[in-house]
């Protein structure tokens, strides 16, 4: 199809995919009445102004639960991203489904990376990104969750500045800074683009896992302090009021 639009992918290049359009064709699609919501699901429901189906949902798909709010849930999901919701949406599904992460985007991007070259015969990277809100700031955001045949950090310390000085912090999250642009060409509503392609960034090519961009949790202070302060009092989250 790329082809009868007259696009053809070079050496170098860097496919960006919508996380929507992957879950889609993994069938992480779910029936919103197969699901019976649990006993905490209805706890929960009574707090977040939530469907306590999709509360079940949530709760599944985590590993833990750090906020519940009227209208949506922290958690840390079982990939290890902080996200709300657990990154389930009914944005862009026909009526009566929802949608799950992928489960495994590391994976998927790597298999349809192999794809790509075979196809093509070209060297390219994929990311699988989605859009999430950020700390202290309005707005979503293009993240990436998924990656293959590109390096997600740059370490830059040990590295000199224009005036000869020596980097001693600096490491730039690549693939988060690639997918900013990509998720505002792929919109919100009905823009109907589920990929991209990046083009000049080929320096950026090789080995990495969105895995590495994700902090531990003993050096995650917002992490920390949340579960310390769960601990202090005997919280299994935290109840939190807008």
């Amino acid at each position: 199809m790329y082809k009868k639009k007259g696009i053809e992918i070079e050496n170098g290049d860097i496919i960006v995919i919508t996380e929507k359009i992957v879950s889609k064709s993994e069938g992480r699609l779910i029936k919103i009445d197969d699901i019976k919501p649990s006993k905490k699901a209805l706890e929960i429901a009574k707090i977040c102004k939530k469907d306590p189906r999709i509360i079940e949902l949530i709760l599944r798909e985590s590993s833990e639960i750090l906020f519940v709010t009227e209208s949506f849930i922290l958690v840390k999901t079982k990939h290890g991203f902080i996200c709300a919701n657990a990154g389930i949406d009914e944005s862009n599904i026909e009526h009566g489904y929802v949608k799950l992460l992928p489960e495994n985007p590391d994976e998927s991007a790597k298999k349809i990376r192999k794809r790509i070259e075979e196809l093509t015969g070209k060297k390219v990277g994929v990311l699988i990104i989605d859009s999430m809100g950020r700390p202290f700031r309005h707005g979503s955001v293009g993240t990436s969750i998924g990656s293959s045949g590109l390096r997600c950090l740059y370490d830059r310390r040990g590295h000199r500045d224009i005036y000869d000085k020596i980097l001693r912090s600096t490491i730039v999250c690549i693939s988060d800074n690639i997918s900013g642009i990509p998720n505002l060409i792929f919109g919100e509503a009905n823009e109907r683009i589920p990929a991209c392609i990046i083009r000049g960034l080929g320096e950026y090519l090789g080995e990495g896992s969105v895995k590495e961009i994700l902090r531990k949790e003993e050096t995650d202070l917002c992490l920390r302090l949340i579960k310390e302060y769960k601990k202090e009092k005997g919280l299994e989250y935290i109840i939190f009021r807008i």
